[in-house]
């Protein structure tokens, strides 16, 4: 009998054992959602550089082979890692709320900051007091859903109208009654009008990335313009980035939302019939960037973006001096992609049409 009740209680045990170990396994935790997000994929880089006539049909070098990938988040601490008075790390919500924890990624962010406070300017959020973190909260995470560019409808829940679109928000409410509001009628995008400039990289130059395996001083950041393409319907923001390598350009145009934010914005004549829209006008292109006496300069203002109205310049980089390429008339490759479109016919008649602020 002792040994018949020593066997049935191994029995129970093991039957116990088994169930559990079931359980656990239906029971499995899933993988977080975080895992598809953009900030944990990278893909957003990889979708810009591999398709839609991306940048590596000149390279020819996949992007898994590059060392852009090395830069996304592989784990919660990138954000919420903070180093204690002992030398240990903590979790840490503080820290991830901070914008200096964005910008060590977004380094374009940082430029723009930096380049407003060098013109005497700051964007009217940040002057407010406000971090990154208060607008982009869903989007940081991401919902569980793989996107390929933060610019597919849905990755960026950040928009102006979560704060300015009804009275009791936290944000000066928007008056559709206004002069340039009635005048629009909803076709302008509230970056068309309220960013002051976007941030660009020109000429970065590729080769010379894989070679140093650092971006500085292989690329010439810019603020001197903005863009207007149009997204989804809408008249928006947008900048350029310029690319060389091995002698070949290549030039993408993309919805783009620097934190250059003005309350006021902009006049009508900044961009209608403006300096841009005058050459134009004249059947000539609008020199984007150009060299003169060895140095670059960049175009200064608003430039509505229509097909084909840009002159670009491009240059070597020789014993850390900018050399401009003689044979390199355009771009080798133009990309239109990440959604941004030219505007049409109709609206760049529309836009060398004069209007004045009253």
């Amino acid at each position: 009998m002792r040994r018949e009740g020593v066997f049935l209680i191994l029995c129970l045990f093991v039957v116990i054992c088994a169930s559990s170990a079931a359980r656990a396994a239906d029971q499995a935790p899933e993988s977080s959602f975080f895992e598809e997000s953009l900030h944990a994929t990278g893909e957003g880089m990889r979708y810009w550089y591999e398709e839609q006539g991306g940048f590596m049909e000149i390279t020819k070098i996949p992007y898994a082979e590059l060392g852009c990938k090395n830069c996304h988040v592989k784990s919660c601490d990138q954000c919420h890692a903070s180093v204690q008075e002992d030398g240990k790390k903590a979790f840490s919500l503080e820290m991830a709320g901070k914008s200096e924890t964005c910008y060590a990624c977004h380094q374009r962010e940082q430029l723009s900051v930096d380049f407003a406070k060098k013109a005497g300017h700051t964007d009217v959020h940040i002057a407010a007091g406000m971090s990154c973190a208060e607008c982009h909260k869903d989007d940081v995470h991401g919902n569980g859903t793989k996107y390929t560019s933060m610019r597919e409808p849905g990755a960026v829940s950040a928009r102006c109208e979560n704060c300015h679109e009804q009275e009791g928000s936290s944000g000066t409410v928007f008056n559709a009654n206004t002069r340039s509001h009635g005048m629009h009628k909803g076709k302008l995008d509230c970056s068309a009008c309220h960013v002051r400039r976007t941030m660009a990289c020109y000429n970065c130059h590729f080769s010379n990335f894989l070679k140093t395996k650092t971006k500085k001083g292989n690329f010439v950041p810019t603020d001197d313009w903005l863009m207007l393409v149009n997204l989804r319907g809408k008249v928006t923001s947008a900048t350029a980035m310029a690319l060389v390598h091995e002698g070949k350009s290549f030039v993408t145009y993309a919805p783009y939302f620097t934190h250059d934010v003005m309350k006021k914005g902009r006049a009508c004549e900044e961009c209608h019939a403006n300096d841009a829209m005058a050459l134009l006008a004249e059947g000539k292109k609008i020199p984007v960037a150009k060299f003169v006496d060895d140095k670059i300069e960049f175009w200064n203002g608003v430039i509505p973006l229509g097909k084909e109205t840009l002159q670009w310049e491009f240059a070597d980089k020789q014993d850390s001096k900018w050399v401009p390429y003689e044979n390199i008339s355009k771009p080798d490759l133009v990309q239109w992609s990440l959604y941004a479109e030219p505007l049409t016919e109709k609206q760049m008649e529309m836009m060398q049409a004069e209007q004045k602020s009253k």
